[in-house]
Order: C-alpha cells, then structure tokens, then sequence
C-alpha cells in the first residue's frame, strides 16, 4: 500500500514537473501590409501580395513564445479597435508577459465618415475628438487622432500587463532623387506613432527608416524588381514582405527597453 501511494505521489510531481508552462504571446495588430488577406492558411492578398507578420514567427524561438498575426487589411488604428471582432477579441486574450505589436498609419488618412470606409482619424496626436453619426455603420461615434487610438492600444495593452510596441508604417516604393520618400515629417504617421509611443511609455520600433535605409542602398530598380508587383507601391510580394520580416527582427534586436529578443532564435 506505501508502495502504490509513493508511486501515485511520484507520478504526481513528475506531472506538475513536466507540466507545460504557458508561453507568453506576441500579437501583432495592424493592417495588410501586415497580414494580407484574411485566414487562408497564406495570409496571402490579391496580386500575391503579403504581409511581413506571415513571416515574423520564423525568427522566433516557437517553443517559448507564440507569434499570433491578428492583423487585416482595410483597418485603421480607429477600426481595429472599435471592431468588436478586432481589438476586444485580442485585448480579451492578453495576459500578463504577452506583446503586442502594432502598426498603423496606410489607411487612417482616409475620409472620416462616408459610406465605403468610414476609417480615416485626426492626424495629430491630440485629443482632438468629433461626434459622428457612422454613414458605414449607422451607429453613433466618437472619432479621436491617429495619436490617441495608438496611446489607447498601449494603455489597454499595459492594463492587462502586456507590453506594447509601436512601429513606424513601412515606407512606400517612392523614390526621389535616388532616396525613398520617408515618414519623418512633422505630421507623417511615423513621426506621430513615435509621439504616441514616448507618451503612452511603450517601445518604438522604427520600421520606416529601417526599410528605408535598406532600400536606399538598393535603389529603386532592385526593390521594385525583388519587393513589389508593379505598378503597386505599398503591399510587398512574398520577396518583400520576407526582407520587411527580417527589418522588423533587426529593430527588435535594437530595442533598449524591451526584452522580446530574448526569445528569437
């Protein structure tokens, strides 16, 4: 009888020994230059087009974190989050020691509220805020800036004892004068994800000026020709969305106030 209990005990402590640990989770939120396409197994657009999110988890270390793409195309920084099938399901998911990742900035330029969008937000990082009745939706809204939904996604993110990252967008194909049209100025949105970034207090990843710098040293013949399907000048190919990947590791590896790169490969 002593036997079977200590054995029962031991199969016991070895269950809890081996029990797996929940891995922390890195979620990427943003449009389709991050995922293309919806849930197709590819993340795969039209045009073959993809986002650099389809490619992220080969760097990573999979047995101690899992990179989850909730990322799509069409959203901006305002749709993501009021879609109750976007944000609230991710934000319900984060626990504490996860990521998020996001980025933002292609499509909130466009129209406040008419009735093919209705996506675009305030270009600014202020508190700058319009009552809407949502020609798309026909619900009532509260429209803020670009800067307050990204300082939103961060606060919410910290809430549930995440961690956030913010990434500049990636630049276009737009070359001028041999150097790639950069998001820098002073109401860019890569100016403004770094403005909401330092004062929401999360990381920022500088994307754009990754990429940019890269292709600057390849010239717009060899990034046309490697990451794109002309005449589009946004979405990558499957070559593009791969090098945009290995940006996003290289800013990862740079960041002094986060630890996520303890879990690439």
């Amino acid at each position: 009888m002593k036997k079977y209990i200590l054995s029962v005990t031991a199969i016991a402590l070895l269950a809890v020994a081996f029990k797996p640990q929940n891995k922390p989770t890195l979620f990427l939120i943003g449009d389709s230059t991050v995922k293309n396409g919806r849930d197709d197994g590819q993340h795969k657009g039209a045009l073959g087009q993809w986002g650099w999110g389809h490619f992220l988890g080969d760097y990573f270390d999979t047995t101690r974190i899992v990179v989850e793409d909730d990322a799509l195309g069409g959203t901006s920084s305002r749709t993501f989050m009021t879609n109750p099938k976007l944000w609230p399901v991710v934000l319900a998911k984060i626990k504490p020691g996860d990521y998020v990742m996001m980025q933002f900035g292609a499509n909130d330029g466009s129209a406040i509220n008419d009735t093919a969008r209705a996506r675009g937000t305030f270009r600014n990082n202020s508190d700058t805020s319009v009552s809407i009745h949502n020609m798309l939706t026909h619900q009532d809204e509260v429209v803020h800036s670009y800067g307050w939904y990204i300082r939103k996604f961060i606060s919410d993110t910290k809430a549930k004892g995440g961690t956030a990252i913010v990434c500049s967008l990636i630049p276009r194909n737009n070359f001028k004068d041999g150097k790639v049209r950069r998001a820098n100025g002073a109401s860019d949105y890569g100016t403004l994800a770094k403005q909401a970034a330092v004062q929401g207090g999360a990381s920022f990843l500088p994307l754009n000026d990754i990429i940019a710098d890269d292709y600057d040293k390849e010239g717009p013949e060899a990034v046309t020709a490697k990451y794109f399907t002309a005449p589009e000048t946004l979405h990558t190919n499957e070559g593009g969305a791969k090098f945009n990947a290995f940006a996003v590791v290289q800013g990862i590896k740079s960041l002094t106030d986060s630890d996520l790169k303890k879990y690439l490969k």
